[in-house]
């Protein structure tokens, strides 16, 4: 009887382990990859916002002003 206790008790321990870890590995991958994508996401916006600020933003003015100038003569 006692083998078959011992059987029993090495069966349980090769088991699968609970999936409470799988769970948890999830949420915490899911986590982070948010958190990555939420990072870029505002690192893509802020570049796109300098280059219309800085570069397109005065060619667009420096137009309307050569327009400006044309039509008053």
């Amino acid at each position: 009887m006692s083998t078959v206790e011992g059987e029993g008790a090495a069966i349980l321990a090769a088991a699968a382990p609970p999936k409470f870890r799988r769970r948890r590995m999830r949420a915490i991958l899911l986590a982070v990859f948010t958190a990555q994508y939420t990072i870029v996401a505002i690192l893509v916006s802020l570049s796109v916002a300098g280059i219309l600020r800085y570069q397109v933003t005065p060619q667009i003015v420096e137009r309307f002003e050569a327009i400006a100038a044309a039509l008053k003569r």
